[in-house]
């Protein structure tokens, strides 16, 4: 069967559009032909006729069999828009448009934080990524995605899943990179005992491990795993949120001061460990509310002990069940609310019966953005404009702020 790619999906899918409805085949481009043995929805053993002038050779060489990243053979242009048109086309879904700034993309091997699949073998330990579409565990000596400091960790986790890994079941690594070492979680592993806990402590001191966590024990802490918020230094609980990429985390920072401006009171709702709430804080009064206990914390610790700062308060507080309502944003200047994945559709309710002249909104997700928007604007408020950030690099994810103005 031969077909034409008219678009991608939103999972970076080529999409064609055949007699019975749309058909899909991946790794494929706008314009391309393409011939292939057609199975349900999808294009199996697919052939290119006739390439875009979008496609490029992927910079890694993992990228043919890892799924680590879906995009490697598109143009850095294409997928820039591909990016902005999803978030243009979740706002148009609800009747919403306003001006895009040109997107903001992390440079290759920037990646600070990742989740590696990892398996002991009869000779060591394998580490890597998945294919995609499979539970197949690719090795990826060579990744172009994550930071130099996460790969330069890879001896130190092959000696941790070699001690307390296993032949039948995965172990699932979190790295993430920090002032003292690398950060690890490590789950899936063998039950700890005495024994064990000694020799991955010694995997830990010797491979320059900041801190490991097993399931939820802390069994070694060699140095606390410090990430830098503004003037702030954050001791994060582990496995903690934290932003992809340095370069996305500035991007999104400065995008939200200036979408705020001058302000005198600050409210940062679903803070984190300060992303926001810290560096804000240097000019502004902060209320930072988060409903981890853990990382609001964190984030009191680093504002206390952080001189020249506005006065910071924080507030443990589960925003779905129990959001700030409207009167609590008396004498507010100034709103940044990050939720997750979910939106933020309770809090958003009672933030669009206040009174606050101005809003950032963060945004992982365009559809739950773009309802959350909508709220907003049908109470009076107007999105002048929206910044797509692109940290996930070579990925169908996507970040954003927006501004909103009473």
């Amino acid at each position: 069967m031969i077909i034409t790619i008219e678009r991608l999906g939103h999972l970076g899918d080529g999409i064609a559009q055949g007699e019975s409805g749309p058909i899909f085949v991946a790794g494929m481009l706008p314009g391309e032909v393409v011939e292939g043995e057609l199975e349900g929805d999808r294009l199996h053993n697919a052939k290119i006729l006739t390439p875009s002038p979008a496609r490029v050779k992927p910079p890694c060489s993992h990228a043919r069999s890892c799924g680590g990243c879906l995009m490697q053979h598109a143009s850095d242009a294409l997928v820039a828009d591909w990016k902005t048109a999803s978030v243009e086309g979740a706002l148009a879904g609800q009747g919403l448009h306003a001006p895009f700034r040109p997107i903001l993309t992390s440079p290759p091997r920037t990646r600070r934080r990742a989740t590696f699949a990892a398996r002991r073998t009869k000779g060591g330990a394998m580490i890597g990524f998945h294919a995609r579409g499979s539970a197949a565990l690719i090795p990826i000596p060579n990744c172009q995605l994550v930071h130099p400091d996460l790969m330069a960790a890879m001896p130190g986790l092959e000696e941790l899943v070699r001690l307390g890994g296993s032949r039948t079941q995965e172990v699932s690594l979190m790295v993430t990179k920090a002032l003292g070492g690398p950060d690890v979680v490590v789950t899936g592993g063998k039950p700890l005992d005495s024994a064990l806990r000694l020799e991955l402590a010694r995997v830990v001191e010797a491979h320059g491990l900041s801190r490991l966590t097993w399931e939820d024990e802390t069994v070694a802490l060699r140095a606390t795993p410090i990430q830098t918020l503004g003037d702030s230094r954050v001791a994060p609980p582990a496995g903690a949120f934290l932003q992809a990429t340095e370069h996305g985390e500035r991007a999104l920072l400065e995008t939200v001061c200036e979408a705020l401006g001058p302000q005198k009171k600050i409210v940062d709702l679903f803070a984190g460990i300060g992303t926001f709430a810290l560096p804000l804080a240097r000019t502004a009064e902060i209320h930072a509310v988060e409903g981890d206990p853990a990382m609001i914390a964190a984030l009191d610790k680093a504002a206390r002990n952080t001189e020249g700062l506005k006065p910071v308060r924080s507030e443990a507080r589960d925003l779905f069940r129990r959001p700030l309502e409207p009167d609590e944003f008396k004498s507010v200047t100034g709103v940044v609310i990050d939720p997750p994945r979910a939106g933020a559709e309770a809090q958003v309710r009672c933030l669009a019966h206040s009174t606050v002249p101005v809003i950032a909104m963060v945004s992982c997700n365009p559809v739950t953005f773009a309802r959350d928007a909508k709220t907003l604007v049908q109470a009076g408020y107007r999105l002048e404009w929206v910044q797509v950030v692109d940290q996930f690099r070579w990925s169908a994810h996507v970040e954003l702020v927006g501004r909103f103005v009473r």
